[in-house]
């Protein structure tokens, strides 16, 4: 497995992990209308694109005989410090391979090369995969705040993470 960062050409194969990933993850989360408007606002063509060449995002995939399987979202502000830890996604008939871990340690390494010292990550409080994968990464639950997904309000729990705690993982 190689995780590199993203290209352009790599939007289409982020687009299907991450609906496969909605898909299979999200139906007892969020109702259908919600998946289907969250991916439409979250992963259109430009958005996935705009995240893949902005200087201040960051977008790393992992590929397996040349498939892109996952993939990682990631955007910090130089000014504060931090970097945010928007998702990370591994296809569902790859999952529990470690892929995701790689994930987030290579984003995690790739941050803290830009001067990031605090990371923060979200995920849906309903989704406990999600949550677990992060506390056994060692994020600690920060805050939980309402986020208004299609026309759905959930609840999101942010984690956070000082880096040069694990960095030596």
């Amino acid at each position: 497995m190689t995780v590199r960062a993203a290209t352009p050409d790599d939007v289409n194969a982020i687009q299907h992990v991450a609906r496969s990933s909605w898909t299979e993850d999200y139906p007892d989360i969020l109702s259908r209308e919600s998946i289907q408007e969250g991916f439409d606002e979250w992963y259109s063509d430009d958005l996935v694109r705009d995240s893949i060449i902005w200087s201040r995002a960051l977008m790393l995939v992992a590929e397996r005989d040349d498939e892109v399987v996952g993939f990682a979202h990631a955007v910090w502000d130089p000014d504060d410090n931090e970097g945010n830890i928007l998702r990370v996604y591994v296809a569902p008939d790859h999952r529990n391979e470690g892929l995701g871990r790689q994930l987030l340690e290579a984003t995690r390494d790739r941050l803290v090369e830009q001067g990031v010292e605090r990371l923060n990550a979200m995920v849906l409080e309903a989704n406990e995969p999600g949550n677990a994968f992060y506390r056994g990464f060692g994020f600690e639950q920060a805050t939980t705040e309402p986020i208004t997904i299609g026309e759905e309000t959930y609840t999101e729990c942010t984690y956070v993470l000082e880096p040069e705690d694990t960095a030596s993982e």
